[in-house]
Formats: structure tokens, C-alpha cells, sequence
């Protein structure tokens, strides 16, 4: 008999989940939880409500967590001009701690005494998840379906529903993308299908919140924004909550064409994965969030933290966003950020985004010192001498050696 009464499962009402939801039930004789999350997938989530109560489901948590996504997720994330693997703008990983957190949290209001998730053995989700969730809970039990169960094709978990008369929205002659697809404020990934040949190219179809930059119009898009101590609090001086910021910037940014990505990324797991992204308004945060630390940041604190970067992209990719090397590189981050301020202005056009503009009144730029006019004694252009043969006399007593670089 299963020592688990209660468990709590990240329920999105679509198949998978409505699968587990039952086969929870029936394998561990256990009361369900479920909880969804509104993070910005664009789809109604309040359907999974009458869902999860037609599967027996007496606790249901359905919540919001768009603003808190973005404000304490996605724009730290954005400090630190984040990108794993030089392209990857990790929307899909930087939901993922939110969601282990309030899956604790619910099991620690309903008394559960386990949590489950439907993200399958081959994915980094999984390892996201349950870090997430041992760090919060070290004791907490994760029921992994996909891990347990035989029901390994999409053929035997239809099969499933029609034996025990789960409703689901849609039939086997009704059409389905052939996508496997997340989404969220951020971004939305497409995996699976004919992305499996890493040679294929992605059908313009597939691709739902941009236009193709061919399509885009003819004349560029202008936005400002607005930054205070590294965050985007304003767009074309309209003051914005993080998630209305970036709700608007990825529809200005789809229709200009921007934000898709096709990779081949490195999953944590071990295998090589190719994924497409859209990424609109990220990619938009990415630029600007660079045009003001242009301005605004020393050299080396600049250089350093770009070298920090990788580390915290490979942190929050791996699913370790509730670690203590993530707390403290987090920490260095937003040190830098003090001073990060002022306005960008970026032109959308075509695919492209181009910095048109950057301005703050923290800025280290020095026009009396870096002009090629007369800069009135501003700079000793003589300082440069001393400055180059001190620079050089390692170089210099090498080659007097006789080391001569090839």
C-alpha cells in the first residue's frame, strides 16, 4: 500500500497531465492537487479547472504568476544579459523554479506529501523541477510518471483516456500541431516533428507569435525604454509593470519579424537536442539592456561580469536557479545595476534590432574626452607613450630573448 495520500501535480489540463492525474489515483490510491500556472502561454487556463473536477479533483489551484514570472524571474535573469550556448535566451528554463516553488508551497498548505510533474526522462525539465523542489523541501517525494509508467506513445495514452473515460479536447482525426510545444511570457519552444532532422528547415507555419522578417513591414519600428537600476520600467515614456512591459514588446517585436532561433543546444541530461524558439521581446531586452550598460558601466565591472555570464546561464539552464552559486552570482549582478539608467531607443526592422539611441544620466561616456575634435587639453595624447612601453616591456624582454612569436 502507498504511503502517499496526497500529491500535488503541475497540471497544464492537456493530455499528459489529465493522464496522471488518473494514474496517480490508481497507482498510488492517493488524492490529487493540481496546480496551473498563468505565466503568459497565451491559452485560457480557467478550462482546467472543470478538467481536473471531472477527474475527481477536489483541490484545484489555478493562479496568475505573470507579474511575479517577470519582475523576479525573468528581469534578474535579464541583468545579467543571459544566453547559454551564445544564442539560447532560456525561456523555457527560467520558468521552471517558479513553478517547483509554488508546488512546495501548495503541498505545504494542502498537507501533501508528495509532488509530481509530467516532463518526461529524456528532458532538462525534469532535473529543473526536482532540484527546485529538493532545495525547498529536502524531504519532499517526486512521483515522475514518465520515469514509472509504460504508457510511452502518444497511441497508448489515447488508449488510456478511451479505458477510463478521461475527456480530452480533441480526437484522433482532429488535427494537432506536430509540435511539442511550451510556452510562457518569454518565449515559446517548438521541439519534436520534423525539427528531429536537424537538416530540415522549420516550416513558416509552425511559427505563431512572429511574422517572417520577408513579411514584416517596410518601415522600421521605433520603441524607447526606459531603465532604472537595470530593469525596464517605462516604453516610450508609459510607465510599465515587468510583465506589461514585455507583453508589449513581444507583439511590437513579432510584427517586426524578430526573435525566432533554430539550435542544436547541449541538454543537462547528456544528448544534443534541436529546438526552435521565439523570443520577440527578449531578444528586444537584450539589445537595450547591453546599449545602456555601454554607457552606464565601468570597463572591467563590464568585462567581468561578461565573463561571469556563461557560468549563470549554465546555473539557470541545469536547474539550479535556488543554489547558493546562483544567490551569489546573482548577488555580483545586481551590484552592478545601480547605476544602470536612463533611455534606449531601438529601431525594429526586418528581423533586425538596431540600438538608434542610448542615453542616462549615469553615463561614463565623456564627449569633452573621447571627441576628435579639440578636446581642449582634456586628454594629453603624450600620456599614451609611457603607457604603451609599460605595456610592452614584457613583450619587449621576450623578444630580447629571442622568442620571436611564430
Amino acid at each position: 500500500m502507498s504511503d502517499v495520500k496526497k500529491v500535488v501535480l503541475a497540471y497544464s489540463g492537456g493530455l499528459d497531465t489529465s493522464v496522471i492525474v488518473k494514474w496517480l489515483q490508481e497507482t498510488y490510491n492517493c488524492e490529487v492537487v493540481t496546480f496551473t500556472a498563468d505565466i503568459g502561454q497565451g491559452e485560457e487556463v480557467e478550462p482546467a479547472r472543470a478538467k481536473a473536477q471531472a477527474l475527481g479533483v477536489k483541490e484545484i489551484y489555478i493562479e496568475d504568476l505573470r507579474e511575479e514570472f517577470v519582475r523576479d524571474y525573468v528581469y534578474p535573469m535579464f541583468r545579467a544579459n543571459t544566453i547559454y550556448e551564445g544564442e539560447y535566451l532560456l525561456g523555457t528554463s527560467i520558468a521552471r523554479p517558479l513553478i517547483a516553488k509554488r508546488l512546495i508551497e501548495i503541498a505545504n498548505e494542502t498537507g501533501a506529501d508528495a509532488i509530481s510533474h509530467g516532463a518526461t526522462g529524456k528532458g532538462n525539465d525534469q532535473v529543473r523541477f526536482e532540484l527546485g523542489a529538493y532545495a525547498l523541501k529536502p524531504g519532499v517525494k517526486v512521483i515522475a510518471p514518465w520515469r514509472e509508467w509504460d504508457l510511452t506513445s502518444r497511441e497508448k495514452l489515447m488508449a488510456y483516456c478511451d479505458e477510463h473515460s478521461i475527456p480530452v479536447d480533441f480526437s484522433k482525426s482532429k488535427k494537432k500541431s506536430p509540435y511539442s510545444m511550451d510556452a510562457n511570457l518569454l518565449h515559446i519552444s517548438y521541439e519534436g516533428g520534423i525539427l528531429e532532422d536537424p537538416w530540415a528547415e522549420a516550416e513558416e507555419e509552425m511559427w505563431r507569435w512572429s511574422v517572417s522578417p520577408e513579411a514584416a513591414p517596410d518601415e522600421p519600428t521605433y520603441v524607447e525604454l526606459t531603465y532604472e537600476q537595470g530593469d525596464i520600467v517605462a516604453l516610450d515614456g508609459q510607465p510599465m509593470k515587468p510583465h506589461e512591459v514585455l507583453e508589449t514588446l513581444n507583439k511590437v517585436a513579432g510584427a517586426n519579424g524578430i526573435g525566432r532561433l533554430d539550435i542544436v543546444e547541449n541538454r543537462y541530461v547528456g544528448m544534443k537536442s534541436r529546438g526552435c524558439y521565439e523570443t520577440p521581446g527578449g531578444t528586444v531586452m537584450l539589445k537595450a539592456h547591453r546599449a545602456i550598460e555601454s554607457l552606464t558601466l565601468d570597463r572591467e565591472e563590464a568585462h567581468l561580469k561578461d565573463q561571469l555570464m556563461p557560468k549563470y546561464a549554465e546555473v539557470i539552464y541545469n536547474g539550479y536557479w535556488w543554489s547558493p552559486e546562483r544567490r551569489m552570482l546573482q548577488a555580483a549582478i545586481d551590484e552592478t545595476q545601480k547605476n544602470v539608467s536612463g533611455v534606449v531607443r531601438i529601431k525594429l526592422y526586418k528581423g533586425n534590432v538596431i540600438v538608434a539611441g542610448r542615453k542616462s544620466e549615469q553615463s561614463l561616456f565623456d564627449e569633452s574626452i573621447a571627441t576628435f575634435e579639440d578636446d581642449a587639453g582634456a586628454y594629453d595624447q603624450k600620456d599614451a607613450e609611457g603607457f604603451i612601453k609599460l605595456n610592452a616591456l614584457r613583450l619587449r624582454i621576450a623578444a630580447g630573448k629571442g622568442r620571436q612569436q611564430a
